[in-house]
């Protein structure tokens, strides 16, 4: 058997955005799409940093590059929606994480009840209002409140690890 030693990958305390890229891959997390809108333009990108953040009230974390358009109009519309993508979405997740003046060519695409783009046939879409926002590091950690929701209970989620999308497998 090996030991602790033999395996570990240590690293000190100025750890580089590589390392630390490869470091955070060993968690499994879903993959969601957020999108949102601002004056007839949709806009969208793929992220796996969505996390529920409260109960009471119902609220989520989203983190999102700074310096993306799907951010910058977050913080101007003040709504999104989080599309949760099913285990056979893996193409769409590809699409969203592409840099491209078109990310929804080919994309079914629904409407909220306020008018903001929800991918068809996720696995679950949540619209949010906006809340609260703040900067850490490169990125924006947007604040949700949950407006509206999207429940496709016969559905699995896609998953992501490792720089991989994969499925669900529940016991």
């Amino acid at each position: 058997m090996e030991s602790f030693q033999d395996v570990v990958t240590t690293y000190n305390t100025d750890i580089e955005p590589q390392d630390f890229r490869h470091i955070i891959g060993h968690f499994m997390s879903g993959v969601s799409v957020i999108t949102t809108s601002l004056d007839g333009q949709q806009y969208g990108l793929t992220a796996s940093a969505v996390t529920s953040l409260s109960l009471e009230p119902p609220m989520l974390i989203v983190c999102i590059n700074q310096n993306a358009g799907t951010s910058h109009t977050i913080s101007q519309k003040k709504q999104f929606v989080v599309n949760i993508l099913h285990e056979e979405q893996g193409s769409i997740a590809k699409q969203f994480a592409t840099p491209s003046d078109d990310k929804f060519k080919g994309i079914e695409v629904g409407k909220t009840a306020t008018g903001l783009p929800v991918l068809a046939d996720c696995h679950v879409s949540i619209a949010c209002e906006l809340v609260e926002e703040h900067v850490g590091g490169t990125h924006k950690i947007f604040i949700g409140r949950p407006t509206e929701v999207i429940i496709h209970e016969q559905t699995k989620p896609l998953a992501y690890y490792r720089g991989k999308f994969g499925k669900f497998i529940q016991e």
